[in-house]
Order: structure tokens, then C-alpha cells, then sequence
């Protein structure tokens, strides 16, 4: 692929590469390359269509599992309640020996479960995330609870508000510290600095398929060849994911830091 001359290239960039058929590729921009570098959708689309197959037959992530055996936070049900659906990823790969590889992931975490087996790790180390976050979290709540007592114009809630912020800020930073991407050239950098602005990472960003696969690719020397995500569940609240469609990855979160993590791919 042709380096592109600036980042507002990319929306011609996909159909140049990939055609006007709007295919929902994967991808971000490069700030050290000057290009685009994406992953485009097969073999992955193939196998996203045998994970939806499976996920409709055994309503549950641990299919491989007896029933007795199945861990309720696995099932699939509350994806189809209020709360809505999760995207789900596939990501084609090649190991040493050229053997394909078929990874998975869902996105966040799912009925407060991180890690599943079959599934891929979260990017961050979960335990660390926990004792980061116990103290200013509470500290951010009590903070809640003293303005739920105040008039909202008074000069204490502004005060208080203005702490609450001032924390909330403090720990994002510090969470996205604990993240960490390597690229396909052996390169590793902090989340914040992989991100390409304006601004912080927003919150989550790390937790979507796409980083989680690809960062799981980097750390067991696979090559990947496609990756594909879908959504599956009642459809969200803004109307913009429907149940079993295919869907790029996020660009506010995933294309700011994908364009990083595929970097050094062949």
C-alpha cells in the first residue's frame, strides 16, 4: 500500500484499497509510516459466521464445556436485555509453521467477567487494575454523596465537583498507564502515547476486540491475515449496532491505536 500523505486521507484510503462496497475493514493510521494499515476482512468473516452459529446454539462462551460444568456469567442472555449487546471479534492468524489460527475476543468484559477460556486476554493485568481503582473510586463516590446533599449552585457543590473532576482525571490517567502495545516491529509504547489525539484516550479504549486480538498476535508470534467484529445482542440506545451485522472497529477508541499495533505487519 501507498504511504498516504496525511491522516485525513483515510476515508479514500479504505475504498481505494478495499472498494465501494464499504467493506467494515480494520485499521488505523500510522503516524510513524504516514499510511493507513488495515486488515482486511477474510478469512475472518468465515469464521465470525461459525462464532455467531455457535453462540446461537449454546447461548454461553464456554460451549466447549459440559452444562454442568458452564459458568453462568458465560451465558449470552443479558446481551438480549436492557443493558444490550457486546461486539465480538475474530482474528485470523498464522503461527511459525503457517498453521491458521483462530483467536476470539469480546469486548470489555462481559457479565463482569474479563477472561473466558477460548477467549483472549484483556490487554491490561486485571488484578492491577482492581487495586488502582479501589481508593479513588470510593473517594470519587463519597465525593458524590456530599454533593447529593447540596444546593447544585452552592460554593461548596462547585468545590466539590470540581475535586471530583480533578480526581477522576488523576485516575484515567494513571489506568491508562497500565496499558501497554506492542507492534508488529517489536516497538512498545504507553496507551496515551500509541493514541492519536486530540486528547486522552477515552475511557475503555484498550478494551474493544481489535487491541485485545491483535495484542494477543504480538505476544505468541502469530501473523495476522483478517479480522472481522460483530454485535450480538439487543441493539444499543443511539440505534447504531443491530444484532449479527459485521461492523469496522470503533474509530474514536480502536482506530486511534490499531494504526500503531499492525505496524511491522508484512
Amino acid at each position: 500500500m501507498n504511504p498516504i500523505a496525511d491522516e485525513a486521507a483515510f476515508a479514500s484510503a479504505v475504498v481505494d484499497e478495499c472498494g465501494e462496497g464499504g467493506e467494515p475493514v480494520s485499521g488505523g493510521w500510522c503516524r510513524r509510516c504516514r499510511t493507513f494499515h488495515f486488515l482486511p476482512l477474510e478469512p475472518a468473516r468465515t469464521e465470525c459466521l461459525r462464532l455467531m452459529s455457535l453462540l446461537r446454539t449454546h447461548r454461553r462462551l464456554d460451549w466447549h464445556l459440559p452444562l454442568a460444568m458452564a459458568d453462568p456469567r458465560c451465558s449470552t442472555g443479558p446481551l438480549f436485555g436492557e443493558a444490550g449487546g457486546k461486539m465480538f471479534g475474530v482474528l485470523c492468524c498464522r503461527d511459525g509453521e503457517g498453521r491458521q489460527v483462530v483467536l476470539r475476543a469480546f469486548s470489555g468484559q462481559i457479565n463482569g467477567l474479563w477472561h473466558a477460556a477460548g477467549w483472549v486476554e484483556p490487554l491490561v493485568d486485571v488484578a492491577a487494575l482492581d487495586a488502582l481503582m479501589r481508593e479513588p473510586e470510593r473517594a470519587i463516590k463519597n465525593l458524590g454523596a456530599k454533593m447529593a446533599s447540596l444546593p447544585g449552585e452552592s460554593d461548596d457543590y462547585r468545590r466539590l465537583r470540581q475535586e471530583r473532576r480533578a480526581l477522576s482525571r488523576q485516575l484515567m490517567r494513571a489506568v491508562h498507564d497500565l496499558y501497554r502495545l506492542r507492534n508488529f516491529r517489536g516497538e512498545t509504547l504507553p496507551l496515551a502515547e500509541a493514541f492519536l489525539g486530540p486528547g486522552a484516550p477515552p475511557s475503555g479504549t484498550g478494551d474493544c476486540c481489535g487491541p485485545k486480538l491483535l495484542a494477543h498476535a504480538v505476544r505468541h508470534d502469530l501473523r495476522p491475515e483478517g479480522m472481522a467484529e460483530f454485535y450480538w445482542g439487543a441493539g444499543n440506545a443511539s440505534g447504531t449496532k443491530t444484532h449479527g451485522r459485521l461492523y469496522p472497529a470503533c474509530a474514536a477508541k480502536c482506530g486511534k491505536i490499531l494504526g500503531f499495533q499492525l505496524c511491522g505487519l508484512k
